[in-house]
């Protein structure tokens, strides 16, 4: 498993945006991760899937909830990863409300999960393979804090939590 002071993986995952802007065309775009965290200090969040309870009514909206708070300490980004693709994942910001706020970037191969060592075995439910839910602060690609929750839990993964380690990184 990943840990405080390791670095990001090397790999590109994806991301759906409705608005075409210099670079980046409407629809699925690649992320390539370690172009997309150079030189930034990023949280981000992790959750089993899009759409899901405990990830729609209180993960995400956490987030939203302290995003001045977070971009106040330094953070140049907030990101969402979840296995899922990324037509799920733009569809799942525009439900959130999320665009401008956070990026939704879909691991929809599970290759990050994976890479990270923060996989859940959800296949006996019919979800397959899917990201533990946690959360990590990055700078420059390296991992500057790491909050893995327990089984069904959600206590330490949450935006009041990372805001107070922003505050401190």
């Amino acid at each position: 498993m990943i840990k405080v002071g390791d670095a990001l993986p090397q790999l590109t995952l994806s991301e759906y945006i409705e608005v075409e802007t210099e670079g980046c065309s409407i629809g699925p775009n690649p992320v390539d991760i370690q172009k997309a965290v150079a030189g930034k200090k990023i949280a981000i969040f992790a959750v089993p899937g899009a759409f899901t309870p405990t990830c729609s009514a209180k993960h995400v909206p956490g987030y939203i909830e302290h995003h001045d708070g977070l971009k106040s300490t330094g953070i140049d980004e907030i990101w969402c990863l979840s296995v899922n693709d990324p037509f799920v994942m733009g569809a799942w910001s525009k439900d959130q409300k999320a665009t401008g706020k956070i990026r939704f970037i879909a691991d929809g191969s599970a290759e990050f999960a994976q890479a990270v060592g923060l996989t859940l075995d959800l296949k006996a439910r019919g979800l397959g393979l899917r990201s533990n839910r946690y959360s990590m602060l990055v700078k420059d690609g390296k991992v500057l804090s790491l909050n893995v929750e327990g089984p069904g839990e959600f206590a330490v993964s949450d935006a009041k939590t990372m805001l107070e380690q922003a505050k401190t990184h």
